[in-house]
C-alpha cells in the first residue's frame, strides 16, 4: 500500500500531463498545423501517386518515392491500391452510365457527398472491377503480405502515434484524418465536381472544376480539365487556375523523382487570315475538340438566351421554360440525359431556325472526331465541307466560329 501510494504520488501528474498533452505537450495552434500538414500529405500522395501516376499512368515516380506514398496512405487512410485505381478506371471507363461506381447523375449529389466511401467500399469488393481495371499497380511482397492482407492495420497504427504525441486530443486528430480523404475525395471531387462549379472543356459528361485555386485538394478541384485531357499529369488548364500537384511533380522531376509522361496538348492558334483548312487545322481541331465544343457551346448559350428573350416578350412562357432546361444542360453531358429529358430539349430548340441550325451543325462537327473508320482525307473533306457550310449559314456568330476554325493547328 506504502509502495503503491509512493508511485501514485510520483507519477500520476506525469500520467494527467501525458494523457492530457502526449509526449510533444503541444499548443493548440501546433495541434493544428500538424493536423493540416499530415492531411495535406495525404491528399498529395493521393493526386500524385494514387491518381495521375497509378490511375492514368501520367508520370512514372521513383521507386523511393512510390514506397513512401504507399507506406503513408497505407497508415492514414487504409486504401489497397489495386483497389482504388480500378475504381477510378472504372469511372472514367462508364462515366455518368450503369456501372459508374459514384456518379452524383446516378446516386443523386446527397450520397455520393456524404456516403462516397461507403461507394467506394462496395465497389472494392467487386472481384470483376479489380480484375478489369486494376492492372499494372504493385504486386510486391510489401503489397500482398502488408498493405493489402492487413490494410486496417495502419490505420491503428495511425492512432497510437496520434495518442502518443498529443494525448487525448490524438483522438480527434486521427478521426480528422480518417475522414479527410472520404469527404474530399470521395464526396466533393466525386460529387461536386460532377454537379457545380464552371467547365474549360465540353467533355462529354458533367464534369466541373470546384475552384481555379487547386490546394486543399492538391489540384483535384480542376476536375473537368482532368476529364477532358484524363492522362495529363498537369490539370490546370487556364493562366488563373493553380494545380499544387503540378507544382509537386515539378518539385520531384527536378530533384530526379519524377518522369512526366503526359500533359494536355497546348492550344496554338496561327495567325489570323489563313485561307483554308489543311491536314494541320484537322490535327489541330482533333487534339482540341472539347476546347472547340465549350467555344461552340457558348455560342449557342448566347442564342439561347436570346430567344428566352423574345418568348418571354411574347409571354410564350411553356416554351421558355422548356428552352431554359436546354440552356442549363447545354456542354454538361447532355448526351448522356434520359431520352425523354434529350427530346423535350432538342423539341425546344428546334422552335427556332437558327437554334436548330446550330445543334445540326454541332452534331455533324462532333461526328469529325468521333468517327472511327473515315480516313485523314475523308475528315478534312468533312471539316472543310462544314466551315464551308458554316460561312453560308446567315448566323454571324457561327460565321465568326468557322474562321477561328481554320486558325487551330496541332
Amino acid at each position: 500500500f506504502i509502495l503503491m501510494s509512493w508511485i501514485i504520488d510520483t507519477y500520476m501528474n506525469d500520467f494527467i500531463s501525458f494523457a492530457a498533452g502526449g509526449l510533444l505537450q503541444a499548443n493548440w495552434w501546433q495541434v493544428v498545423l500538424f493536423t493540416l500538414g499530415m492531411t495535406h500529405i495525404t491528399i498529395v500522395a493521393v493526386t500524385v501517386f494514387l491518381h495521375r501516376s497509378q490511375a492514368h499512368r501520367g508520370l512514372d515516380l521513383h521507386p523511393a518515392v512510390m514506397h513512401f506514398f504507399r507506406f503513408w496512405l497505407w497508415m492514414t487512410t487504409g486504401m489497397v491500391t489495386k483497389e482504388w485505381v480500378s475504381i477510378h478506371r472504372k469511372h472514367h471507363a462508364r462515366c455518368e452510365r450503369d456501372g459508374d461506381p459514384h456518379s452524383p447523375m446516378i446516386y443523386g449529389i446527397g450520397k455520393v457527398l456524404f456516403s462516397g466511401a461507403e461507394l467506394y467500399r462496395h465497389e472494392s469488393k467487386n472481384a470483376e472491377t479489380v480484375s478489369k481495371f486494376g492492372h499494372g499497380t504493385p504486386d510486391d511482397w510489401l503489397e500482398r503480405n502488408v498493405y493489402t492482407r492487413f490494410s486496417a492495420r495502419g490505420i491503428i497504427l495511425m492512432l497510437i502515434i496520434d495518442v502518443a504525441l498529443f494525448g487525448a486530443i490524438g483522438f480527434t486528430i486521427w478521426a480528422i484524418q480518417m475522414a479527410w480523404i472520404p469527404f474530399w475525395a470521395a464526396g466533393v471531387v466525386n460529387g461536386i465536381g460532377h454537379y457545380f462549379g464552371y467547365r474549360n472543356f465540353a467533355s462529354p459528361d458533367t464534369s466541373t472544376n470546384v475552384f481555379p485555386i487547386g490546394i486543399l485538394i492538391g489540384g483535384e478541384e480542376l476536375h473537368n480539365n482532368h476529364h477532358a485531357y484524363g492522362t495529363s499529369a498537369k490539370f490546370s488548364s487556364k493562366w488563373y487556375e493553380l494545380d499544387i500537384g503540378w507544382v509537386y511533380i515539378l518539385g520531384l522531376k527536378a530533384l530526379g523523382l519524377a518522369n512526366i509522361k503526359k500533359v494536355a496538348p497546348k492550344l496554338k492558334l496561327e495567325a489570323n487570315g489563313k485561307a483554308g483548312v489543311d491536314l494541320r487545322t484537322l490535327q489541330g481541331v482533333i487534339a482540341h475538340r472539347y476546347e472547340i465544343l465549350a467555344r461552340y457551346t457558348g455560342i449557342m448559350k448566347i442564342a439561347c438566351k436570346d430567344e428566352l428573350i423574345r418568348l418571354k416578350a411574347s409571354k410564350a412562357d411553356t416554351k421558355a421554360d422548356a428552352l431554359a432546361a436546354a440552356t442549363h444542360w447545354l456542354g454538361r453531358g447532355e448526351e448522356n440525359l434520359a431520352p425523354a429529358e434529350r427530346a423535350r430539349i432538342e423539341q425546344a430548340i428546334s422552335q427556332n431556325d437558327s437554334l436548330s441550325t446550330l445543334v445540326l451543325m454541332r452534331h455533324d462537327l462532333v461526328k469529325l472526331w468521333d468517327s472511327s473508320t473515315a480516313s485523314s482525307e475523308q475528315l478534312l473533306h468533312d471539316l472543310q465541307a462544314w466551315c464551308q457550310r458554316a460561312q453560308q449559314s446567315g448566323i454571324a456568330s457561327l460565321e465568326e466560329f468557322a474562321l477561328r476554325l481554320r486558325r487551330y493547328a496541332a
